[in-house]
């Protein structure tokens, strides 16, 4: 335990930060599978679209690569482009 003010503190702002961190990362598994897993093309895009975002987001914040953003969105786009030109 934690016996020095400072380290408290940092304890207790570690705390914080890794409780918004898990729910950031949460965030961008949870939006990437709803979206990959939809057929329905205007359910589709309005999903893609929020994955983008939370993607851009994650990686301006600095939890997530810029390579694995652009990767997780190439993928996500090819979904669409593939929904949307069979229907």
């Amino acid at each position: 335990m934690a016996h020095h003010k400072s380290a408290k503190k940092r304890i207790r702002s570690s705390e914080r930060k890794k409780a918004v961190n898990k729910m950031t990362d949460s965030k961008i598994k949870t939006v990437v599978k709803k979206t990959l897993a939809t057929d329905k093309k205007e359910e589709l895009e309005k999903l893609y679209k929020e994955a983008i975002s939370v993607l851009d987001k994650g990686t301006s914040k600095g939890r997530l690569h810029k390579n694995t953003a652009a990767r997780k969105k190439s993928r996500l786009t090819k979904h669409l482009n593939k929904v949307t030109s069979a229907k």
